[in-house]
């Protein structure tokens, strides 16, 4: 992926990452693939979870190592500790659309998809 559909494809996330404009390249369905594989795990959610509520120690959590690699974490050391806590807004807003969704699933809800023109 060039610099350039890179850019498009992150500013033409919009207001709270609802809108989307242009396409997903093969580059960037790898990237996300590999991205939500990190979250097929629940104590990985449920570590991401804890960082949106407040950054923590790294000894008071486990499975960093990937998140970190992945960029959905971020470790800062102060003193003796390392402390973690979420990338950016983008991570605790992947988590919120993704329980939204579930919600949705869950109570038979649909939204109508508008298409980019």
């Amino acid at each position: 992926m060039n610099n350039r559909s890179s850019y498009a494809w992150v500013v033409g996330r919009g207001v709270r990452g609802r809108a989307h404009v242009g396409t997903i390249d093969g580059a960037v369905a790898e990237q996300v693939a590999v991205m939500m594989q990190a979250l097929a795990t629940p104590s990985r959610v449920l570590i991401l979870a804890r960082l949106r509520e407040s950054p923590h120690a790294v000894g008071e959590l486990a499975e960093l190592r990937l998140l970190r690699h992945l960029g959905l974490v971020v470790g800062e050391r102060r003193g003796r500790q390392i402390v973690y806590a979420l990338h950016d807004s983008h991570v605790a807003d992947l988590l919120d659309d993704a329980a939204y969704h579930l919600e949705h699933l869950r109570l038979g809800h649909r939204e109508r998809v508008e298409r980019a023109s």
